[in-house]
């Protein structure tokens, strides 16, 4: 059989996610040493959130209905804030985002999310935002992954499986473990997961949404 004809193989359409290590930055051991601190706080004393919790089967805590205001409440929360604006700013470049002249991005939310052992967060996209994140304050050993989506799974209606050492730009899911410290972002409309908790002990992030004001 004759071989082909040389040809080249484009890479179009990519889906970026952002990886950054907080912990890395001066002064971030004290931050997230007040994060968790401030993340347990809420947990025993937001008596609407943990009842939204139960009503709702989340298995753990999280802020997300009872409490939108956690930049303003606390000063670790605000600190926070100001530290992921910078690194929003920094993946709003690489996306190639046109902002306006007068445009930017601006934080929206940002809520605490605990997860107990065997607990999970099934799939979801962040409507109304442009880009979403979480920052990793506890991964105790066995804690979930972020399970990220390929956006174009549905339209996969014939496609083969992939090989068990396919590349991971084209796995149909793509499984990451951070580890404490770590702030992940991405476009918030990409679908993504939190698989049951394996750990030991709780799994707590901090997961934030950006608008374009």
């Amino acid at each position: 059989m004759p071989k082909p004809a040389p040809a080249t193989v484009r890479s179009l359409f990519a889906t970026p996610v952002y990886e950054a290590l907080l912990l890395a930055e001066r002064g971030a051991e004290d931050l997230f040493a007040h994060l968790e601190d401030a993340c347990l706080m809420l947990a025993e004393e937001d008596a609407a959130g943990r009842a939204w919790c139960r009503e709702k089967g989340y298995g753990g805590y999280t802020s997300y209905a009872s409490l939108d205001d956690l930049p303003q409440r606390f000063s670790v929360f605000d600190e926070l804030r100001r530290t992921l604006d910078r690194h929003a700013a920094a993946f709003a470049e690489t996306l190639a985002f046109d902002l306006g002249p007068r445009g930017k991005l601006k934080m929206d939310s940002l809520w605490v999310n605990i997860l107990k052992p065997g607990a999970a967060h099934s799939g979801h996209i962040h409507p109304h935002s442009v880009i979403s994140g979480a920052v990793y304050v506890a991964t105790p050993k066995g804690a979930s992954a972020l399970k990220l989506e390929d956006p174009r799974l549905p339209l996969m209606m014939a496609a083969p499986p992939r090989t068990a050492d396919a590349p991971e730009a084209v796995r149909p899911f793509v499984y990451l473990t951070p580890e404490p410290g770590t702030v992940l972002m991405w476009e918030s409309w990409l679908r993504h997961e939190v698989p049951a908790n394996q750990a030991k002990a709780d799994r707590i992030s901090i997961s934030f949404n950006y608008g374009w004001r």
